[in-house]
């Protein structure tokens, strides 16, 4: 693989590498320095590229197991994504009402980051990436029927869980 092919090809991915990184390690410095040792991975096995069959997967395996080893050698246990990451209320609505939709989003997030690191990332990579299950099973090397059972599983975790919080006290 030529540096213009990697640049057009393996780049273009690094957005959504990070996004993987950092819903794994919950540390956006964390998650840009794995973007960085995964893209060098890539560049170093840039000869072997045109072997794969799916890049964007290669690319989101490699990012996986860098995070997962990071994690295990910083032995990280942080506890909330960094508040940038936050998603915005439409600017037509209240200043009360963007409080309000912007706790529960913070809650939600809470509440995800409390999974187990599979249910995280199955559900990171379908509900956040867009990928079919093939290609997450593929990712984290576990069957189809594995990851439906996980995200499965995290979203009737998150929903039981926002709802006893969001409830308290009615």
């Amino acid at each position: 693989m030529k540096e213009e092919t990697f640049r057009n090809d393996v780049l273009p991915l690094k957005n959504k590498v990070y996004r993987l990184a950092l819903r794994v390690t919950l540390n956006p410095v964390e998650a840009e320095d794995i973007v960085q040792d995964t893209l060098l991975r890539l560049w170093d096995k840039r000869d072997m590229l045109g072997e794969v069959e799916n890049l964007e997967a290669f690319a989101y395996t490699v990012c996986r197991n860098l995070a997962l080893d990071r994690m295990k050698r910083l032995d990280n246990k942080n506890e909330s994504l960094d508040a940038s990451v936050m998603e915005r209320a439409d600017a037509g609505t209240s200043p009360s009402e963007q409080t309000i939709q912007s706790d529960r989003v913070e809650l939600v997030r809470k509440i995800m980051n409390t999974l187990p690191e599979k249910q995280r990332s199955c559900i990171q990579l379908r509900d956040f990436e867009g990928k079919p299950y093939k290609e997450i099973a593929e990712v984290l090397n576990i069957t189809e029927e594995q990851v439906k059972v996980n995200i499965f599983r995290g979203r009737q975790f998150i929903k039981k869980r926002f709802n006893e919080i969001d409830n308290y006290g009615l």
